[in-house]
């Protein structure tokens, strides 16, 4: 089955992410270097990992208008189109405070030293972009347990024997 890749792009450094199989949860990938041929690197992680789809995390402004980081971001995509032969579809999605979202998941994380978060946050931005993909996609249905689950105790109250009397 088919994946889903994630970028979260950057000038410096491009954050991957992927989906499992079923289109579930997201994974953080690999941090790669923007300036260095990105679009062939991605373009084969997307052949390697079997990807079905890419989705582009858009940086509109908060109002939600196109800026210019916007453009350079519609630009890529369409050079990663050209550098996959058009075989894969590509979509863009909002990111509107998906790296925010992975800073404070880092801090959360106790991980404050630059060294180490410049090396995953993006990522993480790439992760916080698919998975609020992937949720937008199974609607509340996707998260729903199944009937049988309503057969367990799922309070956290312990149990108490009656005595006979």
């Amino acid at each position: 089955m088919p994946r889903i890749l994630a970028i979260d792009h950057g000038t410096v450094r491009i954050g991957l992410a992927i989906s499992d199989e079923m289109e579930l949860v997201a994974t953080p990938l690999k941090t790669i270097d923007a300036k260095h041929e990105a679009e062939r690197e991605i373009a084969r992680i997307a052949r390697e990992k079997h990807v079905g789809k890419i989705v582009i995390g858009m940086p509109l402004h908060m109002s939600g208008a196109h800026g210019g980081a916007a453009e350079r971001v519609e630009s890529f995509g369409i050079s990663l189109g050209k550098a996959l032969h058009h075989a894969i579809p590509i979509e863009y999605v909002d990111e509107r405070l998906s790296s925010v979202e992975a800073e404070a998941s880092l801090s959360r994380a106790g991980i404050t030293g630059k060294r180490e978060r410049n090396a995953i946050v993006d990522q993480l931005a790439a992760v916080v972009i698919l998975q609020d993909y992937l949720n937008s996609h199974h609607g509340p249905e996707g998260f729903l347990l199944p009937d049988e689950a309503g057969d367990f105790d799922w309070s956290d109250e312990p149990t108490r024997k009656k005595r006979r009397e």
